[in-house]
């Protein structure tokens, strides 16, 4: 196994207060976890349509400084609400306040009520998978030209299953893949991003493999271990109080496996 297991969170930022999700992240890095994630919508997703919300970049710039251990990111940030230079020198700054521990998460957007809000365009899943592919590359290539440059070499996460389009511009661009799907959906979607990488000329174990999971079980777990994730992020939200009682049982079989 070329990755140790990891645990993620996702503190989901709807339905509570910016108290509620700060003393959240701060616990789970006392707790252990590998990575706090956050997504980048600009109204809840589930529950009341219009209910409490806080945006994402604002608040990883927050997390940053608030933790000391744990890595941060989008799962993920919506390609079509910044210009890719500008979101380049976002995460390279963010990634200066954490001091190198941010993960930039990309997608191609999907929720319309977002953009129709804030002024955005729609348009069509095609258009927005084309905008995708061509910012990555601008992105890479501001990161090279900003001065100071990010601490490290930040990790891109790609999150999305479409087999033509989103699963190649992770084999050329990404470090981590992340998908929702039970274990034998997750190992065909993780063979079709294998094949990708070979007509890309990249080495497939580059890519770490990431997956979201249920917060209340780790039923399911092993198989998907299996299948060849060693990410696994569980999502809660204001309406649990941003619970976490689940989490040491997730990570007592993180240690398990790595031990």
């Amino acid at each position: 196994m070329p990755y140790k297991v990891r645990i993620g969170v996702q503190l989901q930022p709807q339905h509570g207060e910016y108290d509620q999700i700060r003393k959240a992240v701060i616990e789970a890095e006392d707790l252990g976890a590998d990575i706090v994630f956050n997504w980048d919508h600009f109204f809840p997703l589930s529950g009341d349509p219009d209910g409490m919300h806080f945006e994402c970049w604002t608040m990883l710039g927050s997390w940053a400084e608030i933790t000391e251990r744990i890595e941060i990111g989008a799962l993920v940030t919506c390609n079509s609400y910044r210009n890719p230079e500008l979101l380049a020198d976002m995460a390279r700054t963010v990634d200066h306040a954490s001091d190198g521990r941010l993960i930039l998460g990309i997608g191609a957007g999907w929720k319309q009520r977002d953009y129709d809000e804030y002024g955005y365009e729609f348009g069509t899943a095609g258009t927005r998978l084309a905008d995708l592919k061509q910012a990555l590359p601008r992105i890479e290539s501001r990161f090279a030209e900003l001065n100071p440059p990010p601490k490290r070499e930040i990790p891109i996460l790609i999150g999305g299953g479409g087999e033509k389009k989103t699963l190649r511009y992770t084999a050329r661009h990404a470090d981590i893949w992340h998908g929702f799907a039970d274990a034998e959906k997750f190992k065909h979607k993780s063979a079709v991003l294998d094949k990708w990488c070979a007509e890309e000329g990249r080495d497939p174990s580059e890519i770490e493999r990431s997956v979201g999971v249920s917060a209340r079980s780790l039923d399911g777990a092993d198989a998907l271990l299996e299948a060849g994730a060693t990410l696994f992020t569980v999502g809660v939200d204001g309406r649990s109080d941003f619970d976490l009682s689940f989490l040491p049982d997730w990570l007592a079989w993180r240690d398990e496996k790595n031990s």
